[in-house]
């Protein structure tokens, strides 16, 4: 096998038996290879494929009854590649079977999914009943409705007094299974034809219930007969809501009686007769009933009318009462509170009295307080007027005297200036000279001349008085000079 892009020119001795593409393939599409040396099949899936020298395309088989559902699958006249995977698209809430025949095991795909069948795997073909009433192997299937869903059966039933009649049921059922639970999911498919089944299981409790029930009986109350003859019967005596097949987990839930005929023609006019006498019947109870129930409710209108006139007039009276006490009670209401409102407003008055005269004794107070105040105040002021006052004088005094003095200080320095210190040496020495010179020519050496109230520091006097003499010059008289503290 020469595999291109090559140029390839075959010698004489070589034939080209075929020529080869890759065939390409979708995630979800294949082909069914089988190896010629070996024998074995195989599926490619999901990627171009170009076959080997020892491969061959192999054609699938499927039966009459699988082909015919795929074909339903595929748009109108297109036939099938049977060297393609067979798929199959699993609908919502369905189920489906594949049987492998190499392993001898079976597999359950839940929808929505896609299937897609290996050389050696096989649909399970569902053949289930169907019409009204059910006849069996009508409906070719491969995938399994799980339900919630309703079928419909017509069943002949005969009472106790040998009435024919048939009845239309409608049954509401589904699936109760784990998914996750393998043998739970593979007894879906235990039974092929579940709906033939359970419609004859449940047709045969509906006559065995019937059998035993007279016409007049089942006339009246068929819904409770079936429902407890198909659902059972509690401990409690109650009908159960639910009615299980345990073999494949189909559940029916509930059941729609949608018509009850009888099958004989006599039957069904003596019927006729006997439902238009019912009808007679009951409308002339009925009227008869309605009548007694208008002649009753107008008696008890007009006894409800009496009593109400009655109730009415009691009511009238009390209320008449009610308005005399309330009248009394206002007349004492009203003098009592005329005495109330009097002795109110006299307490109020004397209270207000005292009130004014508290507030007009406060008021003299705070005014005689005031007026204290400004007294003190204007006390005050003027004591700090006069003090400030006296404190300028008392300045000014001082001030005076402090430039009297400087003046006098000046004047006595010009005049100590203009006279100039020999001067004053000289006038201050010729007083105590002249009288020493005096003394000395009377003879006396000292005196002291004084009066009674002058003090006389002898201390001092003596230092003047006793003197200790300069040393005597040669030649000279001693001479004693009184100081100035001598006079």
């Amino acid at each position: 096998m020469i595999h291109g892009p090559v140029e390839f020119v075959p010698p004489v001795e070589v034939e080209i038996i075929e020529k080869r593409t890759v065939t390409p393939l979708d995630d979800n599409e294949g082909i069914y290879v089988r190896d010629t040396k070996s024998g074995k099949v195989r599926a490619e899936i999901g990627h171009s494929y170009m076959l080997l020298p020892n491969e061959e395309l192999w054609k699938k088989d499927l039966p009459q009854v699988v082909e015919e559902i795929l074909a339903k699958e595929r748009p109108s006249g297109e036939e099938r590649d049977k060297t393609r995977v067979v798929t199959f698209r699993t609908p919502h809430n369905s189920a489906v079977q594949i049987f492998d025949y190499t392993e001898k095991k079976s597999s359950v795909v839940f929808g929505p999914d896609l299937v897609l069948l290996n050389p050696d795997e096989q649909f399970t073909v569902l053949s289930l009943s169907g019409d009204k009433p059910k006849r069996p192997h009508l409906i070719k299937a491969i995938h399994l409705q799980l339900g919630p869903d309703f079928m419909t059966d017509i069943v002949t039933v005969e009472t106790s007094d040998h009435a024919r009649l048939s009845l239309k049921l409608s049954y509401n059922w589904y699936f109760e299974f784990e998914k996750a639970n393998k043998e739970s999911s593979q007894t879906l498919f235990k039974v092929p034809d579940f709906v033939g089944d359970a419609c004859k299981a449940i047709a045969s409790r509906v006559r065995g219930a019937v059998a035993s029930t007279p016409f007049d009986v089942f006339h009246k109350s068929s819904a409770k007969v079936i429902r407890s003859a198909v659902f059972g019967v509690d401990e409690k005596g109650k009908i159960r809501n639910h009615f299980k097949f345990p073999s494949n987990g189909l559940v029916i839930t509930n059941i729609d009686i949608q018509s009850v005929e009888p099958v004989d023609a006599k039957t069904r006019d003596s019927l006729q007769k006997s439902v238009q006498l019912a009808i007679e019947i009951t409308t002339k109870s009925q009227e008869a009933e309605a009548r007694h129930e208008a002649e009753r409710m107008e008696q008890e209108a007009k006894g409800r009318l009496e009593r109400q006139k009655i109730d009415d007039e009691a009511e009238a009276e009390k209320s008449r009462r009610l308005l005399l006490q309330l009248q009394a009670d206002c007349s004492i209401v009203e003098s009592s509170g005329a005495a109330t409102a009097e002795a109110k407003a006299r307490a109020e008055a004397l209270q207000i009295e005292g009130e004014s005269s508290v507030k007009q004794a406060k008021l003299k107070a705070d005014s005689m307080k005031i007026r204290l105040g400004a007294e003190l105040e204007q006390k005050r002021s003027k004591q700090n007027l006069e003090v400030d006052h006296q404190k300028a004088l008392f300045e000014l005094e001082v001030q005076k005297a402090k430039e009297l003095s400087d003046i006098e200080a000046q004047k006595f320095q010009a005049i100590i200036s203009a006279i100039g210190p020999q001067t004053i040496k000289a006038i201050s020495q010729a007083g105590p000279e002249l009288q020493a010179r005096l003394l000395k020519g009377l003879g006396l050496k000292s005196f002291m001349i004084t009066d009674g109230n002058t003090p006389i520091n002898l201390f001092n006097m003596a230092k003047g008085l006793v003197s200790i003499p300069d040393a005597p010059k040669a030649g000279g008289p001693v001479v004693s000079s009184p100081s100035s503290d001598d006079f």
